[in-house]
């Protein structure tokens, strides 16, 4: 059969489909170059099946040759069975690395899958995508100047992975762009064009029903948030929070807006005041007698600078200046007193955030950081305190596109050295104000905060998957189970878990509009069998 290659090769130059196929019927001691054009001369024909017998029985023969899985993926393409076609592409680049064809072709099933950063993975392997010039559509009311400054690629230039992350991390961080979205065209020379589309919010937001859920979503639980983007057209955003309920009332304001016009620099200011009363019944043991209405009065302003060095790698400074008052609070022991002092305290904030997995293809991240907080209370005799947290964030989404199913892991501890005023205690429970969620740990008890466990040092385990159940343009519904685990303690023995807790549950996530969120959860205690109902809205 050898003897006849060299007939079979002009046969299928020539296009002799049905001539190669008479030529190459399958015998067992045929070699794997008989197997290779029968296959393709099948595939030309369309007979599908057929060529993948040929080509299997190929590759079979020679393990080695990145033919084979190459057209093995070429078929399953036209099929449609993208996953596959991934798999035998991935096999050819293991035998071939360089092969410009293979990267190319998985590249664009990735960017058929709406998966940019995997194409680009690949693309970069091959010296691609060459960036034509960027369209932004619909044009959006952002200065010019500062959104190009966003932008870490350049036309008549590769665009790289690396700054394909670094231009989403400043696009996001410029505030005025809910859910950015970057596309490649690809052009008939090779080449492709960058289209980007912005879904800028101005002013309250893009429409009137936007802005109003963003607005009221708080209502509920005697909240609003008013807010107003982009002033100016410099993405200078103000957010705030109004809350009227008469055991937690708060104003916060905040304003931010890039540094010196660069869209890699951002300061923000804010302005934070408190009026609350707390139960502390079931987690303060440091007193003679219950402490059941204690009140706390604070005021709080700082400044920031927050700086994206690149997609993967971010930092922030800043620094606070706090006043605070205790009212109604009873006696407490000597170890205790310290933390429930009347005065100011004056802190210093840094935190540097990093990246440290990114496989696009798997679509599977691995976020990390670490956060330090130096303060000192302006009172008689007291000392410097320190707090330090760290965390690392797991994402994965187990499907090739989309957001149907989505699982995360979250692990977060904490650590004070020092006496922190009793406000920077953490507090593992949910409750609007904290973000250390046991979620069948509410942080409230008729309407006071103080029922979730407080402490200087904690550790938190948070494990989620969500499952999309329903969606349309305007609202989507996601549900799935969690599972929560956490330990929480402090050295006055005033406070504490006594323990490590478990809760599991439901929660159900609604998005609006994208515009606005809103959480339920269903939550059971496991080590007490105790059952809590949780609600809570955030913006995107």
């Amino acid at each position: 059969m050898v003897t006849i290659l060299p007939k079979i090769r002009v046969l299928y130059r020539e296009g002799q489909w049905e001539a190669v196929v008479r030529l190459t019927t399958p015998r067992p001691d045929d070699p794997a170059e008989i197997d290779y054009y029968r296959g393709m001369a099948l595939a030309r024909l369309k007979r599908w099946d057929e060529a993948k017998q040929a080509l299997e029985r190929g590759r079979r023969r020679a393990p080695r040759d990145p033919r084979f899985p190459t057209e093995l993926a070429g078929i399953a393409f036209t099929e449609k069975r993208y996953a596959e076609a991934k798999k035998d592409l991935r096999s050819a680049l293991q035998l071939d690395p360089h092969n410009t064809y293979a990267l190319g072709f998985l590249a664009t099933i990735y960017d058929l899958e709406d998966n940019l950063g995997a194409a680009l993975k690949y693309w970069n392997r091959a010296g691609m995508p060459e960036i034509q010039k960027i369209d932004i559509n619909p044009a959006p009311q952002i200065d010019p100047a500062l959104l190009d400054h966003a932008f870490a690629f350049s036309p008549d230039a590769v665009l790289a992975f690396p700054d394909f992350l670094t231009t989403e991390t400043r696009l996001k961080s410029l505030g005025v762009f809910a859910q950015p979205r970057l596309e490649l065209q690809p052009l008939e020379n090779g080449n492709f064009d960058a289209q980007f589309v912005p879904n800028e919010r101005n002013g309250w937001g893009d429409s009137t029903l936007e802005g109003l859920l963003s607005l009221l979503r708080g209502v509920p639980y005697d909240t609003i948030y008013p807010s107003f983007f982009n002033l100016r057209k410099s993405a200078m955003n103000f957010t705030s929070l109004l809350r009227w309920d008469p055991n937690k009332e708060r104003l916060f304001a905040s304003f931010s807006s890039p540094l010196q016009g660069s869209a890699q620099w951002r300061y923000d200011v804010y302005l934070d005041g408190r009026r609350e009363n707390w139960d502390l019944t079931k987690t303060f043991f440091g007193s003679a007698a219950p402490v059941k209405d204690m009140h706390l009065e604070k005021i709080e302003g700082g400044a920031a600078v927050h700086s994206i060095v690149s997609g993967r790698l971010e930092w922030s400074t800043g620094i606070d200046f706090s006043g605070r008052s205790f009212g109604n609070l009873g006696l407490v022991n000597s170890r205790s007193a310290p933390l429930f002092r009347n005065g100011f305290v004056l802190e210093s904030r840094s935190e540097l955030d990093a990246q440290v997995v990114n496989l696009p293809e798997r679509r599977f991240t691995i976020d990390s950081g670490v956060s330090t907080q130096v303060g000192k209370q302006f009172i008689h005799a007291s000392s410097p305190f320190l707090q330090a947290e760290a965390k690392l964030l797991a994402r994965w989404l187990p499907q090739a596109q989309g957001d149907d199913y989505m699982m995360t892991l979250q692990a977060r501890a904490g650590n004070t050295w020092g006496t922190a005023p009793f406000d920077d205690l953490f507090i593992l429970g949910i409750e609007r104000d904290n973000d250390l969620w046991l979620r069948a740990h509410v942080g409230t008890s008729d309407g006071r905060k103080g029922s979730a466990p407080l402490g200087r040092n904690y550790a938190l385990f948070n494990w989620d998957d969500f499952k999309r159940i329903y969606g349309n343009g305007f609202v989507n519904f996601k549900l799935g189970p969690f599972l929560d685990s956490g330990a929480i303690s402090d050295p006055s023995g005033a406070f504490g878990s006594r323990g490590w807790l478990l809760d599991s549950g439901v929660e159900l996530k609604v998005e609006l509009l994208g515009a606005a969120k809103v959480e339920f959860f269903f939550g059971k205690d496991l080590r007490t069998g105790g059952n809590a109902f949780y609600a809570a809205t955030s913006s995107y």
